[in-house]
């Protein structure tokens, strides 16, 4: 007998990924979280039935979500990660030497350690010395942060539910001024293929845009994302995210990468004309 995971990535399209076994199903204060074992993608979590992240892909999001805004910003110490409890965010921060600190607000225990145990090779890094890890809301966690973080990456997952409070307006004023005078934020955005997700990653830019002197959206390809296609979102206070990138200095660097490289990251900013419109569109709004 075979048995398959089903994604619903709207009403009318699901991705079946069939599966070997189950290896741990549980609820959380805040979720279900299950793990499976698939042929293709290897092992992966779901939170509330939507893949979250598997073996095969998350170097992907990770990588993206990290070296892009690393190799623009000159001298990053200290970062602050919201959600990002599975820890692969963090591992790819701690390759740079000049990391001093790393903050991982994560809401739900159990997903960490859920984490701990089926994904010991990324969570590995939330046992480093340079990472603390606080169970806490995000958006609490914020508000009393002054120009503390250089970098702040918004690892959480979709504005819905416990995550919610991680999308509004008062969130972004709250990582403004989280953030140094010459801090820079990146969090996910979200697919903008679909017309029921549109609307999320219309919101999230209008927002930014409003909050942050410099705001871009980039994109990556994430086979078990929505269609696949990703977007990201840049904001900065001071630097560009392509008139101030040095890619020389990051090859010289010599991060180990499987997917990023200073090519790609001037190309993730060359959008689609679709995406390109509806983000126009966003930021002529009043």
């Amino acid at each position: 007998m075979e048995f398959w995971f089903a994604d619903l990535h709207t009403a009318n399209v699901k991705l079946n990924v069939r599966i070997e076994r189950q290896l741990f199903s549980g609820e959380s204060e805040y979720q279900r979280i299950d793990v499976f074992d698939s042929e293709e993608f290897g092992r992966f979590v779901s939170l509330d039935g939507e893949i979250v992240f598997s073996e095969k892909d998350e170097f992907i999001y990770d990588e993206m979500v990290t070296h892009v805004p690393m190799a623009i910003h000159p001298h990053v110490r200290d970062v602050l990660i919201i959600g990002g409890g599975d820890g692969g965010v963090a591992k790819e921060l701690l390759q740079y030497p000049s990391v001093e600190h790393v903050d991982v607000v994560e809401t739900d225990e159990m997903f960490v350690n859920v984490c701990r145990q089926f994904f010991p090779d990324v969570a590995c890094a939330l046992n480093d010395a340079r990472v603390k890890i606080h169970f806490d809301d995000g958006l609490r966690f914020l508000r009393n942060k002054k120009e503390r973080y250089d970098l702040i990456i918004n690892d959480s997952t979709d504005p819905f539910g416990h995550t919610e409070g991680l999308f509004t307006k008062e969130f972004y004023g709250s990582c403004y001024q989280a953030l140094k005078a010459d801090g820079m934020m990146v969090y996910q955005h979200g697919s903008p293929f679909y017309d029921e997700d549109e609307l999320a990653c219309r919101s999230m830019h209008r927002k930014a845009f409003r909050s942050f002197p410099i705001s871009r959206v980039y994109q990556a390809h994430i086979p078990t994302c929505p269609s696949g296609y990703w977007l990201f979102g840049f904001a900065s206070k001071k630097y560009h995210p392509l008139k101030d990138f040095k890619p020389e200095a990051w090859d010289a660097l010599q991060i180990e990468t499987w997917y990023y490289t200073t090519h790609l990251h001037t190309g993730a900013f060359m959008l689609p004309k679709y995406v390109e419109d509806l983000l126009e569109e966003e930021e002529q709004t009043k």
